[in-house]
């Protein structure tokens, strides 16, 4: 795959709205305390310094307003002053990263920060994870691309406080004033020679005593870190095998641990009933019957399977008990919410669009991995998790502890997409080493995932326009879904924030209607818009789903994207010239022409090969996205074997992002690469099949993610330049634009627009493993094909 990343030439207007947490103040002048401490400790004070809201005009739909970033941000403001930074003797700089690492880059990222404002060496910086810390109360969740957008500030503050104190210190050593000193690399030097490392003055930089003190931060044009490409500090180690993940910890005793599970899904263990011949079996010490299933403690996860295939269990059936994909969609179906078009003059045409989406899997490349020691008065739990406070309550409830008697260690994830924003492993891991009274270490097999795990959820999408001269007079989009599951945080911080979202219309809606709300935009002038969600009440409690990766707006982007292309056909229009003369904001203006420039938009194709492009305005930044897709038969009807998807290729993708600042460009190149792999996947290939009330994917050979064949040859990259003092959110940015230019350009490559998502769902024709026993075969040429 060749890649590039490059950056704009074009200078778009700063016209998104609240990119910064914090406008109307001094952008540079905070307050923040320098901790009591025998080293210098600081930390930020963001709570003092929170303006007050203007009230809401008409007119602009609320993310224009306030969306999902700014309710995370104030969500986490009151415990900002927790964050803090400390500079060692050794000169070096620590920081405990309150958010979780799970592939998307933010401990490089964060350590930029923090060099650039201590002006110190980024390899000279360590960035760890935070270990669960219920006095962060909501400042201690990863989602929403929101990590960089709500921590930048703080942790700017911090570094400056830092670094001011460490002047102050060095001027009272070399008898000067702290305006007459620099810093360059850690080393604080005056004029006449005088030398000071960071470690040298850390202890008297320290104080004894909390207190005060004004920061003023690092101007912009003197970055000299932020801004610059630099690669993942955990790169090397991650490709080589070196990085630890929960499985590779070492922790005393923890042996590998597996469930046996229910054929249905979210079915629950009746009895085993011949668990004396399984503890015969070869290396498993325990066998406990759990909530969710009969968990086995062996030497190894080879051994786990093996039992797990020998257990005899009876089952009770699950909560979707004889549901199929076409049960689900007719209830949703009788469930959507009415399309009412406003008045409108006689002659005015309409567009509609309708279509559905399937169940897909939020499964990442790192199975559900837990390590959980219980003991009768205390509890320590070792996991990739994104709410580790939420997690830790829960597992205190699970095991009958206070959670202060329940430590949880955060442990980098390989990948999320979602589902390790709940602590299902964690909880799971806990219940079961109480029952067994002995540390294990609890990973789920993948063909457990797709059927027991975290599912986004099935969903119909039906958007009317009305059309008069050119003009569109209304856009009604009404999206239909399976109901999804926030109970891992983000209902917490909309209850925290019901006074911030009453005076915005959005307090009295409920969890799931207020995420819609906050993060869908159509930025185009098409008169009267109205998107709503409805989550049918039958669902409720059935469904493990989950927020998976940009939660509603990949469904919603498809439906509006191709309603939009059908438009541009409607009124004679070319798709690119027709969205520029409706798009209501310069920077999204901006990026669809770079993108159109870039992807040479236009440009004559063969028969069967056709472009298509979307744009997609979240996160206080936004995405044009140009695609190219083959749909000619020696494409389509291409042999690569069993575990292969071919059908239609996208051959070519070019991705156009304003992020606001960019702290690490090659970071944001690598997301943007990530996010339309994703969206790839969600349009042509990926989703789960439901019959009966069983999944019938059980592995990564039939649940098919985009492969290395359904890679674009072509991929590139193009950052936009910005003049905003902070950043936008980039992790989940290319997912919807992407998914919807595939979607949009094999509409108009098959000049036939799908009705359901991904297009293969009803054409996939693979043979389902078993059920009974619930996994395949533990490998036994494991070493042979190693090198």
């Amino acid at each position: 795959m060749a890649s590039t990343s490059r950056h704009g030439s074009s200078s778009p207007s700063s016209e998104l709205h609240n990119e910064d947490p914090f406008a109307g103040l001094d952008r540079r002048r905070f307050i923040g305390y320098v901790m009591a401490g025998s080293t210098l400790v600081v930390a930020a004070d963001l709570v003092s310094a929170r303006p007050a809201r203007a009230a809401v005009p008409s007119g602009p739909q609320v993310p224009e307003l306030y969306d999902l970033e700014d309710l995370q941000t104030d969500s986490a403001l009151p415990t900002s002053q927790l964050i803090t930074v400390t500079i060692t003797k050794a000169g070096r700089a620590s920081f405990a990263l309150p958010r979780t690492e799970v592939g998307q880059g933010i401990l490089t990222s964060t350590a930029m920060i923090l060099a650039e404002e201590l002006d110190l060496p980024v390899d000279r910086v360590d960035v760890t994870l935070a270990p669960a810390r219920p006095e962060l109360l909501l400042n201690q969740l990863t989602g929403g691309s929101n990590t960089t957008f709500s921590t930048y500030t703080p942790i700017r503050v911090a570094a400056a406080i830092a670094r001011q104190r460490l002047l102050e210190a060095a001027a009272i050593l070399f008898g000067t004033t702290a305006d007459r000193l620099t810093t360059t690399g850690g080393v604080i030097s005056d004029t006449v020679g005088n030398r000071a490392t960071y470690g040298d003055l850390a202890e008297s930089a320290a104080s004894q005593v909390v207190e005060a003190v004004e920061v003023l931060l690092r101007p912009k044009k003197e970055f000299k870190v932020i801004g610059r490409p630099r690669n993942r500090d955990d790169a090397r180690a991650a490709v080589t095998g070196a990085k630890d993940f929960t499985t590779d910890l070492d922790v005393p005793n923890a042996r590998p641990t597996m469930v046996c599970r229910a054929p249905e899904h979210g079915g629950t263990p009746r009895s085993l009933t011949n668990k004396a011949a399984i503890l015969k079996m070869p290396g498993v010490t325990h066998v406990a019957q759990v909530p969710t299933g009969i968990a086995v403690r062996a030497k190894t996860f080879g051994q786990c399977i093996d039992a797990i295939r020998a257990m005899k269990v009876s089952w009770n059936p699950g909560p979707v008990h004889g549901m199929s994909d076409a049960t689900v969609l007719k209830t949703l179906r009788a469930n959507e919410l009415p399309l009412v078009v406003p008045d409108v003059p006689v002659l005015a045409q309409t567009v509609e669009t309708d279509v559905a989406f399937a169940f897909r899997s939020s499964a990442a490349l790192e199975t559900y991995s837990a390590i959980a020691d219980v003991r009768s008065d205390r509890a320590t739990i070792w996991a990739g998790l994104k709410v580790p406070i939420l997690a830790q309550q829960r597992v205190a409830e699970a095991i009958g502890l206070p959670q202060d008697k329940v430590k949880v260690h955060v442990v980098t994830g390989g990948g999320s997409f979602g589902h390790k924003l709940f602590g299902d492993h964690a909880i799971e891991a806990a219940v079961i080493s109480k029952a067994m009274k002995a540390p294990v270490k609890l990973m789920w097999h993948r063909a457990d995932e797709p059927r027991q795990g975290r599912l986004h959820p099935m969903a119909t999408s039906r958007v009317r326009a009305t059309v008069l001269a050119g003009q569109v007079l209304s856009f009604e989009q009404r999206h239909t879904s399976v109901t999804t599951d926030f109970s891992h945080g983000l209902g917490e911080m909309i209850t925290s924030q019901a006074d911030e979202l009453d005076p915005i219309g959005v307090g009295g809606l409920g969890f799931a209607e207020t995420i819609f709300t906050l993060t869908q935009e159509l930025p185009y002038d098409f008169g009267v818009v109205t998107q709503l969600l409805n989550e049918p009440l039958q669902f409720e409690d059935t469904f493990s789903t989950g927020s998976m990766r940009n939660i509603y707006s990949p469904d919603v982007c498809v439906a509006a994207e191709l309603t939009i292309d059908q438009l541009a056909k409607k009124v004679g229009k070319d798709p690119v010239a027709f969205r520029l003369s409706m798009l209501k904001n310069d920077r999204v203006k901006a990026a669809l022409e770079k993108v159109a420039e870039e992807g040479r938009w236009g440009r004559t194709l063969p028969a069967g090969v056709a472009q298509g492009v979307a744009i997609h305005k979240e996160y206080k930044g936004c995405t044009a996205v140009l695609v190219e897709i083959d749909t000619r038969p020696k494409t389509v009807e291409r042999d690569l074997g069993p575990e292969t998807v071919t059908g239609p290729r996208v051959i070519k993708v070019v991705i156009v992002v304003d992020a606001g600042l960019v702290i690490n460009p090659r970071g944001v190149e690598a997301q943007m690469q990530g996010g339309a792999m994703d969206g790839i996947a969600l349009t042509l290939t990926s989703s789960c099949h439901l019959q009966n009330g069983r999944f019938l994917e059980a592995s990564w050979d039939n649940y098919f993610y985009t492969r290395q064949w359904n890679v674009p040859p072509t991929v590139e990259v193009h950052i936009m330049p910005s003049d905003s003092d902070t950043p936008g959110g980039v992790g989940e940015a290319a997912v919807g634009s992407t998914a919807a230019a595939v979607a949009c350009a094999y509409a108009r490559a098959t000049k036939k627009v799908p009705t359901f998502f991904p297009i293969n769902h009803d054409d996939i024709d693979f043979t389902p493993k078993s059920f009974v026993p619930p996994v395949p075969q533990s490998p036994t040429n494991g070493l042979k094909l190693t090198r």
